[in-house]
């Protein structure tokens, strides 16, 4: 058996395929959910929760794919980028070329919202042609999610913009003036402010533009290099992402650039897909900033830390179950 394995492995590297999850044994891949988030501030939080095999990581066109544990479930975590064409290109590819039968789809990350800073909404449907059909949440897991306790944050976390020391979480003195709580249902817009444009990420790009998680960047050379040479680029990518979206929060308890993107190719593809998203700009700020994209520069890492123990606490009670 030992020796037909080597030679499969050896039959895949010729061909060019990936030798890592391509391997999996069928009921260990079968079982692994695809756990997706736009920007390195969001994945940070789940990567250092989990227990990744480094064996396992897949790089497929330009998209990197981390295998590993996270609270007991088999996970495959990867960055999509900002924006709904990077969003459907990395789902895509996950779900086409690891030749994994994925048994769900979730997507944790920040969004604006008409709920207040720091809670955690699990929309039950979700729109990206602003409102003209709406592709459901598998009701099992909004089920799932409805029976969750996470805890979450209330104090805002000094975050990384820099993304220099992945992982540094100092409290401020902002303190949230409401306890943030879990909320299911209602309905999630995404947007496309890029106009059908990919919006590039650049190593070194920082917690927002970042290519890849920062508590994973191990070439810290390369990543000053390549933000000296995209810099340039960089204020157009930001400014694209901080545009207000057309409609106004109040519509959706939910409203970001990726996750109906996201759903729709897992619709595509019969794979029940869940999307948590955590407000990073919404009500009871204690700061009274001014909306987005004021409130978003401040309270998103605090937001990505709820997203991510929402998730957490989501895929602890699937392995459970």
């Amino acid at each position: 058996m030992r020796r037909l394995r080597l030679l499969l492995a050896a039959v895949l590297l010729v061909a060019g395929l990936p030798t890592g999850l391509a391997l999996a044994s069928p009921p260990r891949c079968s079982r692994s959910v695809l756990v997706l988030s736009a920007m390195p501030l969001e994945l940070n939080p789940l990567v250092q929760r989990a227990s990744l095999d480094p064996a396992r990581t897949v790089h497929v066109d330009g998209k990197t794919f981390y295998a590993g544990r996270l609270a007991g479930a088999q996970v495959v975590l990867a960055l999509t980028g900002i924006g709904p064409v990077n969003a459907t290109r990395t789902a895509t590819t996950a779900l086409t070329r690891l030749r994994c039968p994925f048994a769900a789809v979730v997507f944790s990350g920040v969004a604006g919202s008409s709920a207040f800073i720091g809670d955690v909404v699990v929309p039950q449907r979700w729109t990206g042609d602003g409102g003209r059909t709406f592709i459901a949440a598998d009701p099992r897991l909004l089920a799932l999610a409805r029976s969750l306790h996470a805890p979450l944050a209330q104090d805002l976390p000094a975050g990384d913009p820099a993304c220099l020391c992945g992982g540094v979480h100092q409290t401020t003195p902002v303190h949230l003036p409401q306890a943030p709580q879990l909320r299911v249902g209602g309905s999630g817009e995404t947007t496309d402010p890029f106009g059908g444009a990919a919006a590039p990420c650049t190593f070194g790009g920082g917690d927002i533009a970042g290519c890849e998680p920062c508590v994973l960047s191990g070439d810290p050379a390369r990543d000053t290099a390549e933000l000296a040479a995209q810099g340039p680029g960089l204020p157009g990518l930001v400014l694209g992402a901080l545009q207000r979206p057309p409609t106004t929060t109040s519509t959706y308890v939910a409203q970001d650039e990726e996750t109906a993107a996201v759903a729709l190719v897992a619709h595509r593809h019969s794979i029940p897909f869940l999307g948590v998203r955590a407000v990073s700009d919404g009500q009871g700020d204690p700061l009274h900033l001014p909306g987005f994209p004021a409130q978003f520069a401040v309270y998103r890492q605090l937001a990505g830390d709820n997203a991510a123990a929402v998730t957490t606490a989501l895929l602890g009670a699937w392995a459970r179950r």
